[in-house]
């Protein structure tokens, strides 16, 4: 999709102008993006232009309230949701135990790696907000930090950085903040095993009781 396409053929004006602000901002740094019409905009991102772009979106769209930092792994759970729950294992035989072999897909505006950064920004004025995203190489889980483009960055990147392993590169003070220190593994990644579904049937998988008058089998 070009930089400056949309998506629907309903045409928003004003989330257009944005992402061709951005777009002209970013030059090859911008790869996409996606808008519902009177709704909201997603924008995608080279990772080198991340401090960029959110400056960006600060100075030139007015996005000067900084909600939230996160981040996402597309990957599908390599343990399902245990139990041999139906949504997990859709064979039609009830013999058959074997599960369909997942892929990754990406949600609005795409990417291309399993992991992406999220940022989300809001104009007051405009009455308006924005995502962005950036994509993370598998094998170069770092990004700049955005603390000096929005100071309340701090508490989330460090969020991230303990819940999915991504290094913020020049952050003054990665430290645990739920976890204790000697902690391993990064609990969010999805190929980080939830040992408490192992132990105990995860609520809403095992099976209930039967309303009055209905037939077991």
């Amino acid at each position: 999709m070009s930089p400056l396409s949309s998506t629907s053929t309903e045409v928003d004006e004003q989330r257009q102008q944005w992402a061709a602000t951005l777009a002209d901002a970013l030059g090859n740094g911008y790869l996409d993006h996606h808008i519902i019409p009177g709704s909201d905009l997603w924008v995608r991102v080279a990772k080198q232009s991340w401090v960029e772009v959110a400056t960006a979106a600060r100075d030139q769209l007015g996005c000067t309230f900084f909600d939230w930092i996160s981040a996402i792994d597309w990957l599908p759970s390599p343990y399902g949701r245990d139990m041999n729950a139906q949504e997990d294992n859709p064979a039609q035989d009830p013999s058959e135990t074997s599960k369909p072999e997942k892929t990754i897909e990406h949600g609005h505006a795409g990417g291309k790696t399993r992991f992406q950064m999220l940022l989300r920004l809001h104009s007051i004025s405009a009455h308006m907000g924005i995502n962005i995203k950036a994509d993370l190489p598998d094998a170069d889980l770092n990004i700049d930090t955005l603390i000096e483009v929005f100071p309340g960055a701090n508490w989330h990147e460090r969020e991230v950085w303990e819940m999915f392993g991504i290094h913020f590169n020049g952050h003054p003070d990665l430290r645990h903040i739920y976890l204790p220190g000697e902690f391993e593994g990064n609990p969010l990644r999805k190929d980080f095993p939830l040992l408490a579904r192992r132990v105990k049937p995860w609520p809403g998988i095992v099976d209930v009781e039967m309303f009055p008058g209905e037939e077991t089998s």
